[in-house]
């Protein structure tokens, strides 16, 4: 098989014939390799998937492509390829790891491809035709995928693809990914480009900079990377590894001397600027030669940004976006939850318990299925029409393009943080999950930026304590569940803003602000067929944690639970608080006493928690279970269970324990796979730093809360 680039994430599944072979597969040793590159929400990751079928994410919103996602297409019957979705890039002179990957790619720095797709945005052509000028110097053949053709129609420009293609020497396809329109041209286009391989010409600039550039030929021609894009990186001030760098500042400086008087200095704007007008002025020109404009008044999509990214309505609006989302998802949901509990309390464990009676099953072993596994698991299930519904709203705003709005109107609070706007799309996944989020971390250019936000978002409330927040909110606030359930998401927010700005003022004071580089996509009316793809990755993903991680839990937590401490009992006779598991829970509740839950049941869910937040109704229907077996076979069991806890806990303030529990879930230490991530981003002492700080925070925030709600309530 051929090197593949670090940071692979996808294998492909292929699309029907004739553009794409159905055969199941990754990439085949000796197949080419064909790359995605364009700026972000240009509709690369969509053609990528419109190709090979992959089930890649597709967003409506920059900077969604972090790692390599691979695919096999057939362009022809015996011809596949290996497609390569690269992460979206404004230039080749990067300000983040994504942004290096690419121009390292084309540099041949890993495994150098066979061919470039470059997916050029018809509505923004200027800004994506700078991009193809750095792309046409690495020396590869190229074919450009001319997409939103539609839109740019909406804005009053026609582009002529056979007179782009003209001006650049390589072919040029519109395609329409969303719609597979133009597939099979495109793919007829790369296999040609294949089997007679031509390396367009690079856009001419300014003749004292092509002077210059010639200066540094001798140097650049001898090194084994791309002569031009070589010689255009080093004179623009960038760095490629392994060069031999004394020597070719010399060469740089010798070359400079060639430029016209003062084009060199800092008050010009320096080299790269030359590099840079000289790239804009060719695109400008191929732009004149290929568009008719014509006059087009403001599109829906532009009145509707108005709002939303105004700052007196743009947060607000964002917030009431939010709002609506959480409280439609526990009103929408609740009926089919009730049925679903009193199915799996009911008849499913009613008649598991009966079967495994007439088999003479022994009585631990029922206690471990019934009790244990069924319990446990059947009550997280229930809670899958909620994800369900979160994920179809949150991919409905998301696929539209709103998302990027939100980023946009984030930039000022982002910026109180020492990060950029664009920081805010990290957090934004982090409302999903917050492993991959802190792996998007690297959309940020600097090493300062990545870290601090990695320390912050573990504050960012993923859809695992979801199921917490609507099961306790249900049960002690009943029709203002919703509200309350917001309430944790804003308070998501606020701890990540205070606990970013104390980290600002301390470990972090000399970050460097940045600017916004952010596109604002146009609204789209998201795709059916898109929004369940997203709808059941999300999903699925969350089905497959709850039979490996919350299997793996319950069972745990069954056998400490069975093991006795003291007394005559057997192995799985004991009550479950006279077990180790319930001893060793009493033993640190008292520790959250002030805070109103200190009750084993609630620490015991928490220490389940650790390992996956998915656990914690799981390990409360487990213990509550195993405690009054008789309660749990009665619908909503779990409920009175939980209310006479807390009210015996925090002395007659059930409520206001209950927000303080949910508070500390919030802060507290994320999942195991989240902390794995951490330490793989951000390394082991910030993350034990921060596990510290988590565990602090959510502690007096809990105390905090407690002690104010239950004056208030």
């Amino acid at each position: 098989m051929r090197d593949r680039p670090r940071g692979a994430g996808v294998s492909a599944r292929l699309l029907d014939p004739p553009c794409c072979a159905a055969d199941a597969g990754q990439a085949v040793e000796g197949t080419p390799t064909v790359v995605l590159v364009g700026n972000p929400n240009v509709g690369k990751s969509t053609l990528f998937n419109a190709l090979t079928g992959a089930r890649q994410t597709v967003g409506n919103w920059p900077g969604k492509t972090v790692h390599l996602a691979y695919g096999l297409c057939h362009v022809r019957a015996a011809m596949p390829v290996t497609v390569v979705d690269l992460p979206g890039t404004y230039s080749l002179d990067p300000r983040s790891p994504d942004e290096e990957l690419t121009r390292d790619l084309l540099c041949g720095l890993q495994h150098r491809p066979d061919l470039v797709v470059m997916v050029m945005d018809a509505a923004n052509l200027a800004r994506n035709l700078y991009l193809l000028a750095q792309v046409l110097e690495a020396g590869l053949p190229v074919v450009v995928a001319l997409t939103m053709r539609d839109l740019a129609v909406a804005r009053g420009l026609r582009v002529d693809p056979e007179r782009l293609a003209a001006e650049l020497g390589v072919p040029v396809v519109p395609v329409t990914p969303r719609r597979r329109t133009g597939l099979e041209d495109l793919a007829t286009a790369v296999a040609s480009a294949l089997e007679k391989p031509a390396v367009p010409a690079p856009p001419r600039l300014a003749a004292e900079v092509e002077q210059a550039l010639a200066a540094l030929a001798p140097f650049c021609a001898a090194l084994p990377y791309p002569e031009r894009l070589t010689s255009t990186t080093v004179f623009g001030g960038g760095r490629l590894p392994d060069l031999p760098q004394p020597l070719l500042d010399e060469a740089v400086r010798q070359a400079a001397g060639l430029l016209r008087s003062g084009a060199a200095d800092a008050e010009y704007g320096g080299v790269a600027a030359l590099l840079a007008e000289g790239r804009y002025a060719w695109a400008h020109r191929v732009l004149a030669a290929v568009t008719d404009r014509r006059q087009a008044g403001p599109s829906w999509s532009d009145r509707i940004d108005r709002i939303m990214t105004s700052r007196l309505l743009g947060v607000p609006a964002f917030l009431a976006m939010m709002w609506i989302v959480f409280a439609a998802t526990t009103s929408l949901v609740a009926p089919v939850q009730d049925l679903l509990g009193a199915l799996f309390d009911g008849p499913v464990s009613s008649g598991a318990r009966g079967l495994l009676d007439t088999l003479g099953a022994p009585a631990w072993m029922t206690g471990l299925l019934v009790d244990g596994l069924i319990s446990g698991v059947g009550q997280l299930l229930t809670f899958v029409p909620l994800m369900v519904v979160m994920f179809v709203l949150l991919t409905l705003l998301e696929d539209s393009g709103y998302m990027a709005r939100a980023a946009f109107v984030a930039d000022r609070l982002m910026r109180l943080l020492g990060l950029p706007g664009r920081a805010f799309l990290p957090i934004i996944v982090g409302f999903g999950c917050n492993v991959p989020a802190l792996s998007a971390t690297r959309i940020l250019g600097q090493p300062g930026q990545r870290l601090l936000l990695g320390l912050l978002l573990p504050y960012v409330s993923c859809t695992a304590r979801l199921t917490v927040y609507v099961l306790v909110a249900t049960v002690f606030f009943g029709r203002a569940g919703g509200t309350v359930v917001f309430g944790m998401y804003l308070l998501s927010i606020t701890l990540v803003v205070l606990v970013g700005l104390l980290l600002r003022r301390t470990l972090f004071r000399d970050l460097a602000e940045e600017s916004l580089l952010l596109e604002l996509p146009p609204y789209r009316m998201p795709s059916a067929r898109v929004v369940a793809r997203h709808t059941w990755r999300k999903l699925s993903g969350f089905l497959r944690t709850a039979s490996t991680v919350i299997v793996g839990t319950v069972t745990a937590v069954w056998l400490l639970a069975a093991i006795p401490v003291g007394g005559a009992a057997g192995f799985g006779e004991a009550p479950i608080e006279d077990s180790a598991f319930g001893v060793a829970s009493a033993a640190v509740a008292p520790v959250f006493a002030p805070a109103g839950f200190g009750d084993w049941h609630a620490v015991a869910a928490l220490a389940t928690g650790f390992v996956a937040k998915e656990a914690v109704v799981s390990t409360m229907a487990q213990t509550y279970g195993g405690a009054t077996p008789e309660d749990v076979t009665r619908p909503g069991a779990l409920g009175p269970a939980l209310l006479e806890t807390f009210e015996r806990s925090s002395g007659g303030h059930p409520g206001a324990a209950a927000l303080a529990f949910l508070v500390f879930l919030l802060a507290y230490t994320p999942c195991m796979a989240t902390l794995a991530t951490q330490w793989r981003e951000i390394g082991g002492r910030l993350t034990l730093l921060g596990v510290v700080m988590q565990l602090s925070v959510a502690w007096l925030l809990a105390l905090a809360v407690f002690q104010l709600a239950r004056i208030v309530l």
